[in-house]
């Protein structure tokens, strides 16, 4: 079976997901935030419509917004299709089963969509590792599935100049999730040796447990500390 899922996956989590998987409580979104990649996630729809600060950035929305939303709505078929061929692979905890996932995915798809055609000035276009955004710039950067995703194409430097990059424009902490490939594997070498890379920068990084996991073996997020923090 192909361990690769192809192009990167411009994917539909929800709110809920990110707050199970990045392990967040109420005083985590007291301030600004930053989603990045945000894709079609409904997190920024969903935390904005709480009264938080939050700000999602990605490479997908250079294009107009019913054009991203248009491909988010395609590669619900392509990520769902992926997970059910390997439903051994994960724990159907969360997600109870593929057909609950695939539903959750789809009305995530229409808030995000909804979302960026509202208020299309919450979601910025930028690549990492060069974001447009001011040092600083928001208590709290969250990071889900592209980096350590997909290390099968985005080396030990990219990772490290991303990292350095988020934590650039963090007041506060960055949270990346997961730990692991797209095909589950263990990174274990890779999020150590950036760790001791922050850690020559006068930076503390930490790998912490969250209480959630979907791929099996993903149930820890790697987290950055600004100064004093």
């Amino acid at each position: 079976m192909n361990d690769s899922i192809g192009e990167f996956l411009v994917s539909a989590r929800s709110f809920a997901e990110y707050e199970a998987f990045f392990d967040l409580g109420p005083d985590d979104l007291g301030g600004s935030v930053l989603d990045c990649p945000g894709g079609g996630a409904s997190f920024t729809a969903t935390a904005a419509s709480r009264g938080v600060d939050a700000i999602a950035v990605d490479p997908a929305y250079a294009e107009p917004p019913a054009e991203v939303a248009a491909r988010v709505r395609a590669e619900l078929d392509r990520g769902n299709a992926w997970v059910t061929a390997r439903t051994s692979r994960y724990e159907w905890g969360f997600h109870r089963d593929p057909e609950s996932l695939t539903r959750g995915r789809t009305e995530s798809a229409r808030s995000f969509a909804a979302d960026i055609a509202a208020h299309p000035e919450r979601y910025r276009f930028g690549t990492l590792p060069d974001l447009p955004f001011a040092d600083g710039a928001f208590d709290l950067v969250l990071s889900s599935h592209f980096l350590f995703t997909y290390a099968d194409r985005l080396d030990r430097d990219f990772h490290l100049a991303a990292l350095r990059e988020l934590h650039r424009v963090a007041r506060g902490q960055v949270r990346v999730f997961p730990q692991v490939d797209q095909a589950g594997g263990r990174l274990d070498n890779l999020v150590e040796e950036l760790v001791r890379a922050f850690a020559e920068d006068g930076v503390r990084a930490e790998r912490r447990r969250v209480p959630y996991e979907f791929q099996r073996g993903a149930d820890s997020m790697l987290v950055l500390h600004s100064p004093g923090r």
